[in-house]
């Protein structure tokens, strides 16, 4: 497998997409899988450029050890349907969105998150932005196991490309 790329996409990236970069971005490197996977995270609107995750978002990916504090929020561009492999939306609002702007010849590259969850059986990663401590550590439980399916995933493409 060469670089294989992941976009995780909501819609400010200031609370669940830099959650599961980070996340994504700390599993990959756990499983040995750096070198091979980039990770990234971006906004279906441009709300906040260029602004630090969520602090909120970030106080509880520390308490799980993982660290969010390089990234910045950004929006989605024209050129990421080309440049990444897999565009993964944390809900339905956003896959719409994504949808709409995305070439019909990159329309399979679309899928929700939690599509990769293994225990969770929940349609999207709820936004957690008004919500109290439970929202953001419900986020983080469903990244979590996303992002563990994600792993898979990535082994199994790992292993079709090596045979």
């Amino acid at each position: 497998m060469t670089h294989y790329r992941i976009l995780f996409v909501c819609m400010g990236n200031i609370c669940r997409s830099p959650t599961a970069d980070g996340v994504l971005r700390h599993k990959v490197r756990e499983h040995g899988l750096g070198h091979k996977v980039v990770v990234d995270s971006a906004g279906t609107h441009n709300y906040h450029p260029h602004s630090p995750p969520d602090a909120r978002s970030q106080k509880h990916a520390a308490q799980r050890g993982y660290d969010l504090s390089p990234l910045r929020a950004r929006q989605i561009m024209a050129a990421d349907f080309e440049t990444f492999d897999l565009i993964l939306t944390m809900d339905w609002d956003n896959l719409a969105l994504v949808q709409e702007r995305c070439p019909a010849q990159h329309q399979h590259k679309l899928r929700r998150l939690t599509e990769f969850c293994r225990h969770h059986d929940e349609p999207v990663v709820p936004d957690p932005y008004y919500d109290g401590p439970a929202g953001f550590e419900h986020v983080l439980d469903l990244v979590e196991d996303a992002c563990d399916g994600l792993i898979l995933h990535l082994r199994h493409l790992q292993e079709i490309s090596e045979s």
